[in-house]
This record gives C-alpha cells, sequence and structure tokens, in this order.
C-alpha cells in the first residue's frame, strides 16, 4: 500500500482585477514551498476574480508558511482554506443499500415475510443456495487489527477505518464486489483467527489488511486451513503481484532476462517475503534477501531464499527490491551499472529512483509507482466467481503476468483506475481456478451493473 504524508488544501482566494496579482501569487507560492494543483475560476466581476488554488505542502508548518506569502501578496485575500479530503471521509465513505425499492405491501412480503420463508427453507436444504439467493456470493471481509496501517504503524483498528472503507470502495468501484470492513478490537493471534472463523459464513472471501508481521504469516495460513472461501493477506500478496509484474515489465524494458537475473529483496516483512516468495516460484531460482530480524531472515531461508545482507545484494544481484521502510539506505555508490532497482518503501524510498539512475541503474523506480490496487480488486472477483476454495499460487502468478502484459509501453504498470485490466485479472484467476480443478461454480464473468 503506498502512502503519501503531503497535506493537500483547497485555498479560495479573492484577487483584484488587477494585472499580475495571480502571477504574483502562484509564485509567492512556489516561492514559500507549495506545489500548485489545480484552479478553478468560482467568480469573476469587474472588480475582483475568486479561485480555488489547490496547494500540495510537506506538512503543517509548511502550509503555514505558504499561506503567510499568500495573505501577504498584494491584492490578495483568503476568504477559506479547505481540507476536502477530510470533508470526503465525513460519515464515512461507504454505506449499505437496497438494491430493489420497496414502493409497496407486496414488494415488503416478497423480500421480507411471509415470502423470504421460502427462500430460507430452500437454503436450509441446500446451503450451497446461499450463493444464489443471498448476497454472500459478493460479500468480501476486509479484516484489520489496526497494527501494521499504511506507513503509520499501530495506530489501532478505529484509526485504520478509512483505510478500510477506502478498500471497499476501490472493490466495488473496480469490480462490483461489497468490501465490509471488520475491525477486530485485539492483537492476539488466536483471538483474530476465532473470530473470523465465526463471522467467514457472511463471506465469499476473506482479505486479510494491515495485520503486522509475523503475525499475519501464521494468520493467514491458520485461517486458509480452516476456511473453505479464499483468505489472502493484501500486504503480501496484493504487493507482491504488483511488484512482480513491474519487474516483469522493467525486464523487458531493460532487455534483462528474469529467469537469469540474480535476484535480492531487502527487507522481509510482509510485502518483501511474499516478493520474494513470488520471483522463487516465477523463476525457480533462489533470491538474496536481507533484514534485521534473524526471525525474518530464518523465515526466508526456509521458504528457499538465501540469507544475505545489504552489501552483498547491493554487489551481486542484477534486480534489487527494497521494502524496508527506511529512506535512504541504499547509498549511491552502492548502485551498479545496468542493475534495476525498485525501491518501494514510501513516503520516502530507499533510494530516489533519479539518483539510482543517475549512478547507473538500467532502470529505477519508487513506490509511487507500484500499487497494489492493480491486483487485489481482480483476485477476489475471480477468486469468488469461481467459487474457489482458495487463490493459490498459480492464481497470483496469473494475475502478476496479465497487469505486466496490460502495461502501456513506457509505463511500469497500467492505470490502476482501469477497469479493463481488473476484469482482465478476475477473468484469468478464475481460469486458472478452472485449470487447477479447484473451482466449484461454472465461471460467469462478471458485467458491470
Amino acid at each position: 500500500m503506498t502512502w503519501s504524508q503531503k497535506i493537500f488544501r483547497i485555498v479560495r482566494v479573492r484577487n483584484s482585477q488587477k494585472k499580475g496579482v495571480l502571477a504574483k501569487l502562484l509564485t509567492a507560492i512556489a516561492e514559500s514551498g507549495g506545489n500548485i494543483g489545480s484552479i478553478v475560476l468560482v467568480t469573476e466581476t469587474s472588480l475582483h476574480v475568486v479561485r480555488d488554488i489547490t496547494i500540495t505542502v510537506e506538512n503543517e508548518s509548511s502550509l503555514a508558511t505558504v499561506l503567510d506569502a499568500m495573505r501577504v501578496n498584494e491584492g490578495t485575500k483568503i476568504i477559506e482554506v479547505r481540507d476536502e479530503v477530510l470533508e470526503l471521509h465525513q460519515k464515512g465513505k461507504i454505506a449499505i443499500r437496497s438494491r430493489y425499492p420497496i414502493d409497496s405491501l407486496t414488494t415488503l412480503r416478497r423480500v421480507y415475510t411471509p415470502g423470504v420463508a421460502e427462500v430460507c427453507l430452500r437454503i436450509a436444504k441446500d446451503p450451497s443456495q446461499a450463493r444464489l439467493y443471498t448476497s454472500i456470493s459478493h460479500m468480501v471481509a476486509i479484516v484489520t487489527d489496526g497494527t501494521a496501517v499504511l506507513g503509520l504503524g499501530d495506530i489501532g483498528p478505529l484509526a485504520a477505518m478509512p483505510v478500510m472503507e477506502g478498500k471497499a470502495m476501490l472493490m466495488e468501484t473496480l469490480v462490483g464486489l461489497s468490501g465490509i470492513p471488520i475491525l477486530l478490537n485485539t492483537k492476539n493471534t488466536d483471538e483474530i483467527i476465532q473470530a473470523v472463523a465465526a463471522i467467514a459464513p457472511t463471506f465469499a472471501a476473506i482479505q486479510l489488511e494491515d495485520i503486522s508481521a509475523p503475525r499475519c504469516f501464521e494468520i493467514e495460513e491458520r485461517l486458509q486451513a480452516m476456511l473453505d472461501i479464499p483468505v489472502m493477506h493484501d500486504d503480501q500478496h496484493g504487493t507482491a503481484v504488483v511488484s512482480t509484474a513491474a519487474l516483469m515489465v522493467a525486464t523487458r524494458e531493460t532487455g534483462m532476462n528474469l529467469n537469469k537475473a540474480v535476484v535480492g529483496q531487502i527487507g522481509l516483512g510482509a510485502a518483501g517475503h511474499a516478493i520474494g516468495q513470488m520471483v522463487m516460484r516465477l523463476t525457480g531460482n533462489p533470491v538474496y534477501g536481507a533484514d534485521l530480524s534473524p526471525e525474518a531472515l530464518s523465515r526466508f531461508e526456509r521458504s528457499g531464499g538465501i540469507k544475505s545482507d545489504l552489501k552483498e545484494i547491493m554487489a551481486k544481484c542484477d534486480i534489487v527490491v527494497a521494502t524496508t521502510g527506511a529512506p535512504n539506505l541504499i547509498k549511491p555508490e552502492m548502485v551498479r551499472k545496468g542493475q534495476i532497482i525498485l525501491a518501494l518503501s514510501n513516503p520516502n524510498a530507499e533510494i530516489d529512483p533519479d539518483v539510482a539512475m543517475e549512478h547507473g541503474a538500467a532502470f529505477a523506480a519508487d513506490g509511487k509507482s507500484v500499487n497494489n490496487v492493480l491486483g487485489f480488486p481482480g483476485i477476489f472477483r475471480g477468486a469468488v466467481d469461481s467459487n474457489a476454495p482458495r487463490i493459490t499460487n498459480e492464481m497470483l502468478v496469473a494475475a502478476a503476468e496479465t497487469i505486466a502484459d496490460m502495461t502501456p509501453s513506457g509505463e511500469l504498470v497500467p492505470n490502476p483506475l482501469d477497469k479493463k485490466v481488473h476484469h482482465a485479472v478476475a477473468r484469468v484467476v478464475a481460469q486458472t481456478a478452472i485449470k487447477q480443478g479447484i473451482a466449484r461454480a461454472e465461471y460467469v464473468p462478471y458485467v458491470e451493473e
């Protein structure tokens, strides 16, 4: 999951209708450290022009500096400063709505008593009918304990809710799934597993989200063993799918053979461990892994990786992926000519891509270019539509290959809002489940209503 700590504000200003006032204002904003986004004309008279100017700054202190510079600009008056991010989140970003209007007693009797009893009895006799006659077939639980939220860390389940709502919005918008946030007020591994298992009958799949390592590995593994619906920790596998797709594109653009390249993974938390595993499964070759945690190194070695460190990886590896959360960890002098470097930590990468390129890298990118929203909606849609009991490694690799294949020339990954990409991912995931013989329903491709 990518994250930026920058602050966005919309500043409504009234400028005198005099030549140069706007130009001087924009210069003042830029020189005081603000980045200018959209400029929208609100009203205009013979004396004044009112505009909404979107500005981006690094922090609250920078915001104050920019606003002070705007206030002293001759001919400018600040009318209002709005935080559209907070406004957008008021009362939440999602809601459950009825698919049909209840506008008559006849309809009421069909959707509720007495008509609903017939449906209940049908499902009681044949539980598989629940997929046909209830919303279970498109409901996905988005479960978190709030221990590893974005780059913010352990902020608790309540503070994680805006992220879970965002995930639900993306699922619904991109592939028509109904994501339901589930906040768990416990960090206990056993309690989390018990809680999710208890509510599982409501859902067609479980998406684990923002649960800290190493607990996330055990929670996902045990839940998948207990349940006959897909369970996927997005911070692991969603990130790995999109990162692997980016590597496929990068090697294609540079002429490097991924199957013959020496790959190093720096940082073996949830995302890093999964990326390393996926690359090993894809290429059949071991990946060098580095982490400060001996436990993480041992886990990676048990998965087929090679214990290493930062210095060795930068010296030996043709491809380097970093997910450490440590800004500027990779020093410019460590970069070798021809390397591919994906420094994926946000908001500050392990090395700036431009710096890496200047010091000889053949290709470099940061986390702003690799967003796991390209993966999880289509993966879950395909798994749910095929009624697969789990999401397999082969399904994940197929998703990565599809994302890479649909990446336009000159880009690292496709546009994350391109629905054609998500629908293609869903289709290939479902088809892979069918080929593997684990699909339990005739696959009907999702068609947007």
